[in-house]
């Protein structure tokens, strides 16, 4: 199984993004998929995760701001991300997991906003 982030980049801040995760070597749907994100210098943080029947959790720095969301068909999974700010500098992973199949992780795609 192998999780493939794309969708970073250079962005001003208030600008958006659209992070996409698509998972390849599987056709298994994972029970949680989620984004994670690792500035310098700190620990890798929760971004939002989503549930295969669709319920959301968001971090308080991204409440209001990010859209978590999933196609099981695809097996894929996205993050909208508006109004960013210069700290949502990060490298942002995607993430999945499944009881039967344990936990995988992606590769991170960087995120850059300048002020």
């Amino acid at each position: 199984v192998q999780l493939q982030a794309s969708g970073g980049g250079l962005v001003q801040t208030e600008g958006s993004l659209r992070l996409s995760c698509a998972a390849s070597g599987t056709s298994f749907s994972f029970t949680v998929m989620g984004w994670y994100r690792q500035a310098p210098g700190k620990q890798r943080e929760l971004v939002a995760i989503i549930t295969r029947d669709g319920n959301t959790h968001y971090a308080d720095s991204a409440k209001g701001r990010f859209t978590i969301s999933r196609d099981n068909a695809k097996n894929a999974m996205y993050l909208q991300m508006n109004s960013l700010k210069p700290e949502d500098t990060a490298v942002h992973y995607c993430y999945a997991n499944s009881p039967v199949r344990g936990a995988f992780w992606g590769q991170g795609t960087q995120v850059t906003v300048s002020s």
